[in-house]
C-alpha cells in the first residue's frame, strides 16, 4: 500500500519511462450488444467507423460486457462488428457475458479465441482477463486458474516494465478478491488498471495504484468512446465524441484528457503481507465482509478437512459412499476421499462443468458445456457412456428410479436410462436454455428456463403437464432455483424478488410474496419453506396455509445477498444453513431465525451445502475449496 521509492529514484524512473514509443489506442466498455437494439448496435458501428478514420490508432480494448445477455447470437452479432475494425483489438468478457452465458462462457472464448489476454506496446505490457464468477449470481470474483494465469505471467515480467492490467470490474471491494488481485499485480511494476462496469468516467485509487472505468458508447444519447495516449512517459485519456447530449451527430472532436499520469519503469508498490494461521486468504485488516476471525468467536464449528482446487468450481459437491464427487470449471470431474479429503480419481471432459453430479448406485451421471451428458463409474471415473446434445449441458441430473432428468440450452428437456445411456423421451421446444436442478416425483417433473418460464412435464412421457411465467425482463426468469414441492404446492423464488407457491396439478398461482431472490429450502418435514431475501433476511412460511403466511422473518446479519445456493436443513429440522456469495456459512434456528453461528470458509460464493450425519457439512465454494466441517 506504500510507496518504496525516494524522490531521486522516482525521477530516474520517470526519465526511462520517457524513452518508450509513442502509443495511441481506443477503449470502448459495456457495448451490451443484443439482437432488436439497434441504437447501440448503430452507435457501435459510428465508433468504429470514426476509429478507423484515425491510422495513428493501433489497437482498440475492450473492457467487458460485450453482450447484453452472453448468448450465442449475440456473442456472434458482437463479434461481427467489432471485426470491422482496421487494426488488432483485445477484450475481456464482463458479468453480463458470464452469467446468462446459455454455453457455459465457452462460445466467447471460441469466437474470440481467448479467456485472457497478453501483449506488449511501447514497451508496455497489457495484461487482461475475465471478470467471474462464470454462471453463477454473485459479486465478482476473479477465477482461481485467471489468478494463478496472472500470477504466473507477472512474476516472469521484468521488474522494470510497465504494466497496465484490464479487467471489467473495479478491483475494490466490488470484486470478492481485489487484495489478491492486488497483490499478485503488485509482484510487477503495475501502474494503472483499466476497466468498466460503472458506464462512466472514472477515476479511482486502489490503496495507491491509480485506475481508472471507461464510459459506455451510448451515455445518454450522447456517443463517444475514449482514447488513451502514452507518450513520453505521460499516460492521458480523453474522451472523441460523435453526437451531442440531446442525440444530434456532430463533426467528431476530442476533448481535453480527463485523466493524466506519468508513468515509472521501477515498482512503485509491494503486496501486502497479511496471510497467516487464523488469516489464510490474507484478507486485509479492513475486509468488509466477515473475516476470519469469525471463526474464533464460534470454535464449535471446526474443518475436518479442506481441498483447494486449481480452479473455480461452478457447481456443487455431493458424497457417494466413500466420496466426494464435484467437477470444476475446467471441466474436470473428482472423487476426493470422503474422510480425508485426497483426490481418489479424476476424469476430463470436454469443456467446463457447472452441472452438479448425480448418483445413481455404482454410476456417477454429469452436464458438460462440451455438450455430452456423461455417466462414469462410481468406482473409477471410468466413462460407462455418454450422450449427445446440441448445446452446452449447463443444468444439473436429477435421477429417480433408474431415469435421469435433465435439462441443456439446445432447448430440450430428456430423460435418459442410467444403465445404458438410451434416450426414454426428448421434450422439445423449451424457450430458453436450462441451468437448474429439476424437482422429480412420480407425478411431474418441474423446472425452469431463461425463458421466463417454468414446465411441468410428465415423468413417463415428458408430456407438458402446464407451464407458468414471470412477466418483464428474461432475467426475471425462474431459471437458477430448484423448485421445491409440499402439500401439493410447487414453490420457487425469482429475480424480480418474490415467492410464489403454485399448485402443483394445474400451476395456478396460488400466492406471491415479497422477499426472496433465487435460493430457497424445504423442511425435512415439509411443513416450512425458508427464503433467503437480497437484504439482510430469512423468511419462514407455510407451506399448507391458503395465503402466504409467514412464521417469522429474521436479519442475521449478513447484508445485501444474491446467492442463488439453497439454503439447507438438518436432518431434525432443528437447523438452517444459509450460503452466502462471500464465503460465509450462517447457521440459524428454525425455530425463530435467530443466529446459532457463523463460520467463514472462503471469500467466493458458497456453492453447495449438504448436511451429514454426526453434525457434520459438506460445503463447495466458488473459488475451489471443498471442505468437510463439524460443528457442536
Amino acid at each position: 500500500m506504500k510507496r518504496i521509492l525516494p524522490f531521486l529514484l522516482l525521477c530516474a524512473a520517470f526519465t526511462a519511462a520517457a524513452q518508450t514509443p509513442p502509443v495511441k489506442f481506443a477503449f470502448l466498455t459495456d457495448i451490451h450488444i443484443s439482437e432488436g437494439a439497434t441504437a447501440r448496435i448503430d452507435n457501435l458501428e459510428r465508433c468504429i467507423s470514426d476509429i478507423n478514420s484515425q491510422p495513428d490508432i493501433r489497437f482498440t480494448v475492450f473492457g467487458g460486457d460485450i453482450t447484453d445477455f452472453g448468448a450465442d447470437r449475440e456473442i456472434a452479432l458482437a463479434k461481427a462488428l467489432i471485426d470491422r475494425l482496421d487494426h488488432p483489438y483485445w477484450i475481456v468478457a464482463g458479468n453480463h457475458d458470464a452469467k446468462w452465458s446459455e454455453s457455459g462462457c465457452n462460445t466467447f472464448a471460441r469466437e474470440f479465441g481467448y479467456e485472457h489476454f497478453e501483449f506488449e506496446a511501447g514497451g508496455i505490457k497489457f495484461l487482461g482477463c475475465n471478470c467471474g464468477p462464470n454462471m453463477r449470481m454473485a459479486p465478482a470474483l476473479l477465477p482461481h486458474e485467471s489468478l494463478t494465469w496472472l500470477d504466473s505471467i507477472v512474476t516472469a515480467i521484468p521488474k522494470e516494465q510497465p504494466v497496465v492490467f484490464v479487467n471489467h470490474y473495479p478491483q475494490d471491494t466490488s470484486i470478492l478478491n481485489y487484495f489478491q488481485v492486488m497483490n499478485t499485480l503488485k509482484k510487477g511494476n503495475i501502474q494503472l488498471l483499466i476497466g468498466g462496469h460503472w458506464h462512466m468516467n472514472t477515476i479511482l485509487d486502489y490503496g495507491g495504484v491509480p485506475g481508472i472505468l471507461g464510459r459506455s458508447p451510448d451515455r445518454g444519447k450522447e456517443v463517444g468512446y475514449n482514447i488513451v495516449e502514452i507518450r513520453d512517459g505521460q499516460l492521458t485519456v480523453h474522451e472523441r465524441i460523435l453526437s451531442d447530449p440531446d442525440g444530434t451527430v456532430v463533426t467528431p472532436f476530442d476533448r481535453e484528457p480527463w485523466y493524466a499520469m506519468t508513468l515509472s519503469d521501477v515498482p512503485l508498490y509491494e503486496p501486502d503481507r497479511a496471510a497467516g494461521r487464523d488469516n489464510p486468504y490474507g484478507l486485509p485488516r479492513d475486509y468488509p465482509f466477515l473475516g476470519f476471525d469469525v471463526n474464533r468467536t464460534f470454535p464449535q464449528v471446526a474443518e475436518v478437512w479442506r481441498s483447494q482446487d486449481e480452479g473455480d468450481i461452478g457447481c456443487g459437491a455431493v458424497q457417494a459412499g466413500r466420496y466426494v464427487l464435484y467437477a470444476n470449471e475446467t471441466g474436470v470431474v473428482k472423487a476426493l476421499d470422503a474422510d480425508t479429503g485426497r483426490e481418489c480419481w479424476r476424469f476430463a471432459t470436454g469443456g467446463k462443468v457447472f452441472s452438479t453430479p448425480a448418483v445413481w448406485k455404482k454410476r456417477v451421471v454429469i452436464g458438460s458445456t462440451d455438450g455430452y451428458v456423461y455417466c462414469l463409474s462410481l468406482r473409477n471415473g471410468r466413462p460407462l457412456w455418454r450422450y449427445r446434445c446440441a448445446h452446452s449441458v449447463l443444468a444439473t441430473p436429477v435421477i429417480r428410479n433408474g431415469i435421469a432428468y435433465v435439462g441443456s440450452s439446445d432447448h430440450v428437456f430428456r430423460a435418459l436410462k442410467v444403465r445404458s445411456g438410451r434416450l426414454v423421451w426428448a421434450r422439445e421446444g423449451i424457450a430458453g436454455f436450462v441451468e437448474c436442478r429439476p424437482y422429480v416425483d412420480d407425478e411431474q417433473v418441474v423446472f425452469g428456463d431463461w425463458a421466463n418460464t417454468l414446465y411441468s412435464l410428465d415423468p413417463r412421457t415428458g408430456t407438458v403437464q402446464w407451464t407458468w411465467t414471470t412477466k418483464g425482463s428474461r432475467m426475471f426468469s425462474p431459471a437458477a432455483v430448484n423448485p421445491v414441492k409440499a402439500n401439493g404446492r410447487i414453490f420457487l423464488v425469482t429475480p424480480e424478488r418474490k415467492t410464489y407457491a403454485l399448485d402443483a396439478r394445474t400451476g395456478r398461482q396460488l400466492w406471491v410474496s415479497d422477499g426472496g431472490r433465487e435460493s430457497i429450502a424445504l423442511s425435512p418435514d415439509g411443513e416450512t419453506i425458508y427464503v433467503k431475501t437480497m437484504f439482510d433476511s430469512v423468511q419462514a412460511y407455510s407451506t399448507a396455509a391458503p395465503d402466504a403466511e409467514k412464521r417469522w422473518e429474521a436479519a442475521p446479519g449478513f447484508g445485501y445477498e444474491i446467492a442463488p445456493t439453497p439454503c439447507a436443513c438438518s436432518a431434525d429440522g432443528r437447523l438452517l444453513f444459509v450460503p452466502t456469495d462471500k464465503g460465509n456459512l450462517f447457521c440459524l434456528n428454525t425455530a425463530d431465525g435467530s443466529v446459532v453461528w457463523k463460520h467463514k470458509i472462503s471469500v467466493a460464493l458458497l456453492g453447495s451445502i449438504v448436511p451429514l450425519p454426526d453434525n457434520r457439512l459438506l460445503v463447495a465454494t466458488m473459488d475451489g475449496v471443498v471442505t468437510l466441517l463439524r460443528y457442536q
